[in-house]
């Protein structure tokens, strides 16, 4: 044991060397350490190169005991205007840095709830497994991962607030325009500080990944103090991004609550509020250097996993099945819909949390998808499995396979998020091949095969349709047909089967009865009679996406 004390205790005065030579004079770093800084931040703060700002072991004693020898003559007297008082006196309150709150200091971790760690407990190789324990509570099958910091604006208020303090007491002395060169900010220190570790623990390589664990530190105690020295206007636009709600307290509902996106906006207000301040303007609000901190940050570890995508084609036979799920004063439309039969398959699978479900157009309830199918997205949130080929090919068998028949999917694939923008693309450029049967006032004539057969490429003009006037806006759109043919029925004189290509976005029924005359020209104004649709079926969605 004495062995393994002297060891590390060699280490540290090994890597407290390497430092000093980055460090300014130790008169400085006293009083910084007196401020109330950690090693870590003014490691960072001052570029120390190495691995000496990794080392979460240094503590202030270690740090003033070595700086207090580096600055004692041979006879014993204190040089460079040290003040050698005793090294307890900077350690004697349990206070964290007055820049990070505690963060680099590994001050607070979340196991049960959030709870400070006794100064003897921090280590990272603790941390670590508290990390490690996180994901693996979650089930993620991972290969990778990114991690994520999110700090309260606090803390940037605080580096700006020791910066201006050393330029004012300091700035006139030689060291200080040489000693800030390659500054390293909190955010990136600690991912460096953890993130070898944890790929070691986790055997598992950090980077770009879809795959994140996300540290998000906040103090509601520090933020409410820090929104009472705001100037009132800038108040006055935090508690309208904050609804009317207190900052600090809207803060903590919306970390507790997985709201990242409202904790960031509130956030942003604040930090462009500190960026446009000038120094001038800053020094009169805040105190400088600010106050020793006696509360550290309060942290939440979250792990998620950006959308995945399956993409795919889907065929529907059912006149009674939407294309997404309808409910009308708490009444389902329908059986079923595409999106639920498809898309909660697809979500168990991958084990995620939720799912939205994209396809390019849509077709009515009681028109049958057929022929390729149409194109379809499934985004799988925080998905805890990213299904291989054979997983994969278990969920199309999983949606093939039921009971009702109602759906069928092929060409399933797993796609990155470029598939959606390409798939949004195509559906305004692409073609739609219809088969429709028809009724006619009046019995179908061997001229009016070749009339409906000669038309090519024709312009209809399609006010929008009555039926959807309640949910669309009033609109008049040009659209092509480019082809139609007809299809006898053998003993039917009026009834036909049409099959027609038309530009996406046509309105196939409306073009059929014209809709009152709000489409010109219509099928029953072609043929000078009355038609009616009874049936449609799409056969056909030209489009380059999942073929």
């Amino acid at each position: 044991m004495a062995t393994r004390e002297a060891a590390e205790a060699e280490d540290v005065n090994s890597l407290l060397n390497g430092a000093a030579p980055s460090l300014p004079p130790p008169h400085v770093v006293h009083d910084l350490l007196s401020a109330g800084v950690c090693v870590q931040c003014i490691f960072r703060i001052f570029g120390v190169s190495g691995c000496a700002h990794l080392c979460s072991s240094i503590t202030t004693s270690m740090l003033h005991t070595f700086l207090e020898e580096q600055s004692t003559d041979p006879n014993g007297s204190a040089r460079n205007g040290w003040c050698s008082c005793a090294s307890t006196d900077l350690e004697k309150d349990e206070t964290y840095c007055s820049i990070c709150l505690g963060v680099l200091q590994l001050a607070c971790f979340q196991d049960q709830e959030t709870r400070v760690i006794p100064k003897e407990a921090r280590s990272i190789d603790a941390f670590i497994s508290i990390l490690a324990e996180t994901v693996k509570q979650e089930s993620f099958q991972i290969d990778g991962f990114s991690l994520e910091v999110s700090l309260p604006p606090v803390i940037a208020a605080n580096e700006r607030a020791i910066w201006l303090y050393m330029k004012r007491k300091y700035e006139s002395e030689e060291w200080f325009k040489d000693k800030f060169s390659g500054q390293m900010s909190i955010k990136e220190a600690l991912r460096v500080l953890l993130s070898t570790p944890l790929e070691n623990h986790m055997n598992v390589k950090s980077g770009v990944h879809s795959f994140r664990v996300r540290l998000t530190y906040t103090h509601s105690e520090a933020l409410r103090k820090l929104q009472d020295r705001l100037p009132n206007n800038r108040r006055r636009d935090l508690v309208t991004v904050n609804n009317g709600n207190n900052l600090a307290d809207s803060h903590e509902r919306t970390v507790r609550n997985g709201d990242n996106h409202s904790q960031s906006e509130s956030d942003s207000v604040i930090n462009r509020t500190l960026d446009s301040m000038s120094d001038h303007a800053f020094c009169e609000l805040f105190q400088l250097p600010p106050a020793k901190a006696f509360k550290p940050c309060q942290l939440t570890i979250t792990c998620c996993r950006v959308p995945i995508y399956i993409g795919g084609r889907y065929l529907k036979f059912s006149r009674k099945v939407s294309q997404s799920r309808w409910i009308i004063d708490d009444e389902r439309m329908g059986e079923a819909s595409v999106e639920e039969l498809v898309g909660e398959k697809v979500c168990l699978i991958c084990r995620g949390d939720d799912y939205k479900f994209h396809a390019a157009g849509r077709e009515d309830i009681d028109v049958r998808m057929l022929g390729s199918g149409r194109p379809f997205l499934v985004e799988v949130s925080n998905s805890r499995s990213v299904p291989s080929v054979v997983g994969v090919q278990q969920i199309t068998e999983e949606i093939n396979n039921s009971e009702q028949k109602y759906v069928r999917v092929r060409n399933l694939k797993l796609v990155d998020s470029e598939a959606w923008a390409l798939m949004r693309e195509g559906e305004a450029e692409k073609q739609k091949q219809y088969a429709a049967l028809v009724w006619i006032s009046r019995p179908l004539m061997e001229d009016d095969l070749k009339n409906i057969s000669s038309i090519k490429e024709m312009e209809i003009l399609q006010r929008t349709p009555i039926r959807v006037l309640h949910r669309r806006s009033p609109l008049e759109r040009k659209r092509v047909i480019h082809w139609m043919m007809v299809e006898n029925i053998t003993g039917s004189c009026q009834y036909f089967l049409l099959h027609l290509c038309t530009q996406a976005g046509t309105y196939i029924k409306e073009f059929v009865h014209g809709d009152l005359g709000r489409t010109h020209p219509s099928l029953g104004s072609i043929l000078g009679c009355r038609a009616e649709i009874l049936q449609l079926d799409v056969t056909d969605v030209k489009m380059d996406c999942f073929d």
